[in-house]
């Protein structure tokens, strides 16, 4: 999250609102204050979305050649939902540090104010379970919002080309293509927020406060508090969403790379259930 977003929900009585939260920072740290952390955000969700997609393309191959065929498509979004739970548990393990470093940061005022700073001091005061503390909570938070993320994304598209976009997949160029791809993205991206924003709460108090479990944090926060922040966390997820897919999408497109089009009824099983002529 954004420095004034991560502060609202790990300290609400002081930035009231994501609004209240930007003006607060600024008048405390200066502009410079919006962009404490970065090197570990960039980091961290660099290397957690090469794994992310790169894994989900081989667990969705893995996984429908165990299906077969027509399996595949009867449980296409079982196959989504299984393929990136399985990609966000190794992304997450990459995630871990960088996501604790960037709270530390962002939280903690006068703790650090670099990457460089940060690591060595959580070191040396915790060892290496300072960084990977959070790991659990993260694959609370991620996984679900990564199955719902990837599978939102697949059925949607597939819905827009049904009902929506007036001409098949194989007779839009690419740019309309990449329209429809942006619009499922942000689709996805609400849901996403929606779904891991309790576990996200958790996640940014428990980074911030040593010697807390995921237990107590929960506890504390309470039903209201773990869903502090959740509007303006909505407008950020819709928004990354839809670019991280358009960006993988534009990729795809620039390298000439397999772009499969939304899954077909495969013939053999449409004559299983008599639907051929």
């Amino acid at each position: 999250m954004t420095p004034p977003s991560t502060r609202t929900t790990v300290n609400p009585d002081k930035y009231k609102s994501i609004g209240n939260g930007f003006a607060v920072t600024v008048r405390e740290d200066g502009v410079r204050g919006l962009a404490k952390g970065w090197a570990p955000t960039f980091i961290g969700y660099s290397m957690q979305g090469l794994c992310k997609f790169g894994f989900y393309e081989v667990f969705k191959i893995m996984y429908s050649d165990l299906l077969g065929e027509e399996n595949t498509y009867l449980w296409r979004t079982s196959l989504y939902l299984a393929a990136s739970a399985s990609a966000e548990f190794f992304a997450d393990i990459a995630l871990a540090p960088m996501e604790a470093v960037k709270v530390r940061i962002q939280t903690q005022p006068g703790y650090a104010n670099t990457l460089r700073q940060c690591v060595p001091k959580m070191y040396a005061e915790e060892g290496i379970w300072a960084f990977y503390k959070g790991v659990v909570p993260l694959w609370m938070r991620q996984i679900p919002y990564t199955m719902m993320k990837f599978a939102c994304f697949e059925r949607t598209v597939e819905l827009l080309y049904k009902y929506v976009v007036p001409k098949p997949r194989s007779e839009c160029s690419k740019g309309e293509q990449l329209v429809v791809t942006f619009v499922a993205g942000y689709i996805a991206g609400v849901f996403c927020a929606i779904v891991s924003h309790p576990a996200d709460s958790v996640v940014s108090v428990l980074n911030k406060e040593k010697g807390s479990t995921a237990a107590q944090v929960l506890k504390k926060l309470g039903p209201k508090g773990v869903w502090k922040g959740l509007v303006a966390r909505i407008i950020m997820i819709g928004t990354l969403t839809a670019l991280q897919w358009f960006i993988y999408d534009s990729v795809k497109v620039y390298f000439r790379l397999p772009r499969p089009p939304p899954p077909e009824m495969p013939e053999s099983l449409k004559k299983k259930l008599g639907l051929t002529d």
